[in-house]
């Protein structure tokens, strides 16, 4: 049970975060070269398809964080366990807090909409986007070290 428990979560929150670092690193950077136009449809594109994904995905992750958390609440892996699913649901509120609003604008903005404003929200909601995908890479560094210990 534990090896399909390990297996699933790594799949879940591995992909979950190259996701969410590809975003990052290259979706990003590429819509950025296109003109602000087109840049604020692909934009616009990219949260709604997004947007609409994650928020199963992160529950997923959390859950299947939760469950290795249990199991190993009498092991000395429980900390890092503990911590790592903690991080996680941090993310997960400020996710709600901060960064969903925002999504939510850029997915709302009508295709005639002056692409500044979508531009704008995009800047915050990456500045953000990049510390979520830094705290998210711990949580599962900390899980992983956690199950192989």
């Amino acid at each position: 049970m534990t090896s399909f428990l390990d297996i699933a979560t790594i799949i879940t929150i591995g992909l979950m975060i190259g996701t969410e670092f590809a975003v990052s690193a290259f979706i990003n950077p590429v819509l950025s070269r296109l003109d602000d136009r087109a840049r604020f449809d692909a934009i616009r594109l990219f949260a709604a398809r997004l947007g609409f994904a994650m928020p199963f995905w992160y529950c997923l992750g959390l859950l299947l964080l939760i469950a290795q958390t249990i199991l190993f609440r009498h092991r000395p892996q429980f900390a890092l366990l503990a911590t790592a699913t903690g991080l996680w649901t941090t993310v997960i509120v400020l996710t709600l807090v901060f960064l969903v609003p925002i999504n939510n604008r850029m997915t709302q903005l009508m295709p005639n909409a002056p692409a500044h404003e979508a531009l704008a929200e995009h800047g915050k909601w990456d500045s953000m986007h990049r510390i979520r995908v830094a705290v998210l890479t711990v949580a599962m560094v900390l899980f992983l070290v956690a199950i192989h210990v």
